[in-house]
């Protein structure tokens, strides 16, 4: 799996819920991945933009917690992912990965 995978998986899981009113920032490997769901749906770009809230990973821990494999609590907590900005939007990451 590819950035550019990532971002077609996310176009197609974002369409699907809520627009999230805000814009939520994906960094894997230094590759943006911006779920724009300030409109009326969530849109998903491959631009680097300031975001309300940014979530850093490598790409080895994305498929891990797309997996399964790790906890992002804890990923966060050993600086696995790092989150900037608003909390309360990172969670909603839950929802466009199920």
């Amino acid at each position: 799996m590819d950035i550019s995978d990532i971002r077609k998986e996310f176009a197609s899981r974002a369409s699907s819920v809520p627009a999230i009113g805000k814009k939520l920032k994906l960094m894997i490997d230094d590759e943006p991945v911006i779920v724009d769901g300030t409109g009326s749906e969530n849109q998903v770009r491959g631009v680097d933009e300031d975001a309300d809230c940014t979530i850093a990973m490598s790409m080895d821990s994305f498929l891990k917690t797309v997996k399964g494999e790790l906890n992002p609590m804890m990923a966060v907590m050993t600086g696995k992912i790092k989150v900037k900005g608003d909390m309360a939007l990172a969670m909603k990451l839950k929802d466009l990965l199920s």
